[in-house]
């Protein structure tokens, strides 16, 4: 290896900064996306497209698609301890990305990658080997549906649709008490932190836009009051919106 090429001067140009997160989306050598993350010890680069390492599982394009396949063949099948390390690996590469896309305001995208690690977590608990590797990815769950919430509600705002965000934080907010209900811990959502932000964010967009309570606020409280006939209406207008 030529001892020339090292990351001396990219190093020394592009500071590590341990108070915020550095990211950049810049040109590779053939002319295509890649994402750059300036760490401690150095620079992390993500492929912007299939697995940010850029590699195939077996020739797929994810470890995802790998045990989407593995599932049709035997719905029964059990992770092996190579299938769990990849699954592990994923699990930390997508994360990297969708903080990227986060940091970069790729709202859409990071979304999407956080689809993508719910949907890994959804056949890793059901083909898991074991509970206890089960909840070593579970108790991450509600942090990855609160950046896709979040993600979500602001590509809404890019798109001038405060309305449309707030039902966005509804949703997701009630997803993840969902969450804390399934694992008996209904009792630490309203103090939860990402909760917290979550609400925060709502109320503020509900006093800068002048909005009132959302359809999914409504319905709630007709459900509560037993306005049976209401509920009915408002969940027809919220499924109506969601479908849009």
């Amino acid at each position: 290896m030529d001892s020339s090429k090292g990351l001396d001067e990219l190093l020394r140009e592009w500071k590590f900064d341990p108070h915020g997160l550095s990211v950049r989306l810049v040109k590779g050598a053939d002319g295509r996306d890649v994402i750059q993350m300036r760490v401690d010890l150095g620079v992390l680069q993500m492929e912007t497209q299939g697995r940010p390492d850029g590699e195939q599982v077996e020739g797929y394009a994810t470890f995802l698609d790998r045990i989407l396949e593995l599932e049709k063949q035997d719905p029964d099948f059990v992770l092996d301890d190579d299938q769990c390390f990849e699954a592990d690996r994923e699990f930390v590469q997508f994360y990297h990305r969708r903080i990227s896309w986060l940091q970069l305001q790729h709202y859409h995208r990071a979304v999407e990658d956080a689809e993508h690690t719910l949907s890994l977590m959804d056949l890793c608990r059901d083909h898991s080997p074991d509970d206890e590797w089960t909840m070593s990815h579970e108790q991450y769950r509600p942090f990855v549906m609160f950046h896709r919430t979040q993600a979500s509600a602001l590509a809404a705002l890019d798109e001038v649709d405060a309305e449309k965000a707030i039902l966005v934080l509804d949703k997701g907010l009630e997803e993840i008490r969902a969450v804390f209900v399934e694992h008996e811990a209904e009792e630490e959502f309203d103090d939860d932190e990402m909760v917290v932000k979550l609400m925060r964010m709502r109320d503020s967009l509900r006093e800068e836009y002048h909005l009132g309570p959302s359809l999914q606020e409504q319905l709630i409280e007709a459900v509560k009051s037993e306005q049976y006939e209401l509920a009915a209406q408002l969940r027809d207008e919220l499924a109506r919106r969601e479908a849009r």
